[in-house]
């Protein structure tokens, strides 16, 4: 089982976006009969395995083994991901392409944030060892004193990028957002 399977056909969206299956997934992160899954969503074994299919032809489930009962072959499967991300693709730009890549617009993070997901979700995760880092922290800055940060922030990569951007050595590829951190409404009645 992958830790992640990231879907870009529409198939894929159309079939794991079903509540019902989403169900049906769940059940399956252990390996499961139908008839298992059935009873414990509550559902028949047949409506189940409809659902199995679906999931089967598009991927996201597959076949481990089987076994006889009562004379009747009988399918054991299992989610094909514990997770699964749905490509940005899938549903497309509304209104036609930007013009412009501007670094301070909204679309552009979104773009970033797309490409990043997709370089992740292609990475061998097979492998023995993935050098990589992932960082995540909080920065506040004056409104007036915002500018500048930003500004000794590009500084400062770009220098980062002009040291290590020789032709030599393992490829590594930097990402990074800076936006506005949303807070929690402290106080507020609710009604």
């Amino acid at each position: 089982m992958r830790d992640v399977l990231y879907l870009e056909e529409i198939e894929q969206a159309e079939a794991l976006l079903k509540p019902q299956r989403v169900e049906v997934l769940r059940q399956l992160a252990e390996p499961r009969t139908c008839s298992e899954v059935a009873e414990r969503l509550g559902q028949t074994p047949q409506r189940v395995y409809y659902h199995v299919k679906r999931l089967v032809e598009a991927g996201l489930v597959e076949l481990v083994s089987e076994r006889k009962v009562r004379g009747i072959s009988e399918g054991i499967y299992r989610a094909g991901a514990r997770s699964y991300w749905l490509s940005p693709r899938l549903v497309g730009r509304i209104g036609g392409l930007r013009k412009a890549r501007d670094e301070l617009s909204l679309g552009y993070l979104l773009d970033l944030v797309e490409e990043v997901q997709a370089d992740i979700a292609a990475l061998d995760r097979s492998a023995p060892e993935l050098p990589s880092i992932g960082l995540s922290g909080e920065i506040r800055v004056r409104p007036e004193d915002r500018q500048e940060f930003l500004t000794e922030l590009r500084t400062t990569l770009q220098e980062l990028f002009t040291r290590y951007g020789g032709a030599e050595g393992d490829a590594f590829k930097l990402a990074l957002v800076c936006y506005p951190k949303i807070e929690p409404s402290q106080g507020e009645d609710h009604d």
